[in-house]
């Protein structure tokens, strides 16, 4: 079971930033293709919406099993590499890829829960996760970290560049500040 998780993971690390990216495009043609419509023939299918989660579910394991072999693998690498390498498109498939890993990859991200102070006159807070501690290569001046300060009831955020005399880092799991936050702190925090 362990594995068919794993490979489903996988499948959404390599499936969701190319259907998006394929969405944008798609998108982008569309729009082209709308100024042109009067030309030509308009073909507008109807598919029924369960066939396509089912095939999407499918498709995402499929994809993650897929990666996951050692066969394949280099296939996937490559097309990786020409899809970080398009232009316009690289722009979007990396942004999607990198967000995706940062929640479920192997270069998870939100694992440092901190409290950065807001207001220290009136020891106001709010909770967030360091992202990136070097910012010398956005040359943004040393003794401040990029923090992630998710939404309540979204999967929105803002990130903060703090100094470090500001943050406190949280004991708690990044789950549960992650689901406290989201939740607006509605939640029940686990002991």
């Amino acid at each position: 079971m362990k594995k068919i998780f794993l490979y489903f993971i996988q499948g959404v690390i390599i499936t969701v930033p190319v259907a998006i990216t394929a969405f944008v495009l798609y998108k982008i043609f569309s729009l082209v293709a709308s100024f042109f419509s009067h030309f030509g023939v308009i073909v507008n299918p109807v598919i029924d919406p369960f066939i396509v989660l089912g095939s999407a579910l499918v498709l995402i394991f499929l994809m993650g099993l897929l990666g996951s072999s050692i066969i394949l693998r280099p296939l996937f690498t490559l097309f990786d590499h020409a899809m970080e390498h398009t232009p316009v498109v690289k722009t979007i498939y990396s942004s999607i890829k990198d967000l995706l890993s940062a929640f479920v990859g192997s270069k998870k991200r939100f694992n440092k829960p901190v409290l950065i102070t807001i207001n220290r006159e009136n020891n106001i807070q709010q909770l967030g996760f360091i992202t990136q501690e070097d910012l010398s290569e956005l040359k943004i001046a040393t003794g401040t970290m990029a923090v992630y300060v998710p939404l309540s009831y979204s999967f929105s955020g803002n990130l903060l560049i703090v100094p470090v005399d500001h943050i406190t880092h949280v004991d708690a799991s990044s789950s549960e500040v992650m689901k406290f936050i989201v939740s607006g702190g509605v939640t029940d925090i686990e002991e």
